[in-house]
């Protein structure tokens, strides 16, 4: 299990269902402070998660659906050679993956982060800027319960920040009911 060279540890299975958000540089408010007694990487996260879906103040360019489609069009591409994709959920400063990778993860994000951050930022006019925060956060999926926790939680994710009030309304999402996303790059 290969560790990353960032802050974090990261521990990564192939061919084991892993659950990772990365998020746009910049999109924590500066000078956050989590509440005491977080005592758990879990409830760390979703307090992290819930200042994410809050922050109004911060970027927010994957609200933009041009943005939007290129991270689609990404993980849609790096997902036919590189891992299965179970769920997904673009929001406007993150994105969370549900995956079983079938290569090194830390390969994986450096494709889809490194390909969508050099589209984004030529749309943007931001070409050379960080666009993704260097760390993602990961937790490898240990059963099926927790898989479907998961699973749920990211289906979620868009009606728990008031974007929609159904998931499967939801544009950016493996949820969505419409007539479906079709990925632009054929």
């Amino acid at each position: 299990m290969p560790s990353n060279q960032r802050h974090l540890p990261h521990r990564y299975k192939l061919n084991n269902p892993i659950f990772i958000t990365f998020r746009l540089h910049g999109s924590l408010p500066p000078g956050r402070e989590f509440p005491k007694g977080l005592n758990t990487s879990g409830k760390a996260f979703v307090c992290m998660d819930r200042l994410l879906d809050t922050n109004l103040h911060s970027a927010r360019y994957l609200r933009q659906p041009d943005i939007a489609q290129g991270v689609y069009d990404t993980i849609q591409s790096s997902a036919q050679h590189s891992y299965e994709l179970h769920t997904w959920v673009i929001m406007p400063n993150h994105v969370h993956l549900l995956m079983t990778p079938a290569t090194d993860v830390s390969r994986i994000l450096q494709q889809i982060k490194g390909a969508s951050a050099h589209a984004a930022n030529a749309i943007l006019g931001l070409t050379g800027q960080p666009f993704w925060q260097n760390e993602s956060y990961d937790h490898l999926v240990r059963n099926e319960d927790e898989f479907r926790r998961i699973d749920r939680y990211i289906l979620q994710t868009p009606v728990k920040a008031g974007l929609v009030e159904c998931a499967g309304d939801y544009r950016w999402s493996s949820a969505f009911a419409g007539v479906g996303l079709k990925s632009s790059a054929g």
